[in-house]
């Protein structure tokens, strides 16, 4: 586990899974067939999750790079916000998804997360992850 500073907050737009864990992959797979990776290699890809009413609730999701492009895809915008993180790095997801949520439960052990945060998953390239949860201020 390592803290990890995020700079500047992110505008990312998003598309919610029907459901979690089963909804996920379409999810993504839908972000992707509308900002494709190769478009746009600079944009950043994400998963957000976080509980509500004891359900997670996933969203798939991309940076918006111009103000606007969201409403242009008919997508909403979720805002990652900078600060200080604690983080850690999973090499070739895709052969051990398990890891993902193992990751996370090792880092919502926390004491000083952000009650109002989210788990990130930081998509890096097609095999590394970087698993963010956000610190209270």
């Amino acid at each position: 586990m390592e803290k990890y500073h995020l700079p500047d907050d992110i505008s990312a737009m998003y598309i919610t899974a029907s459901s979690f864990p089963d909804g996920v992959l379409a999810a993504h797979q839908k972000m992707h067939s509308l900002v494709p990776r190769e478009d746009s290699p600079e944009r950043k890809y994400f998963g957000i999750s976080f509980p509500i009413d004891g359900t997670i609730v996933y969203k798939a999701a991309a940076e918006e790079l111009i103000k606007g492009e969201a409403a242009q895809l008919g997508l909403k915008t979720y805002l990652i916000k900078k600060g200080e993180y604690i983080s850690i790095d999973i090499h070739e997801f895709m052969k051990n998804i398990s890891a993902i949520g193992d990751a996370f439960n090792e880092l919502l052990e926390n004491p000083r997360i952000d009650p109002n945060g989210a788990c990130v998953e930081w998509y890096m390239n097609d095999s590394d992850l970087k698993c963010l949860v956000r610190l209270a201020d």
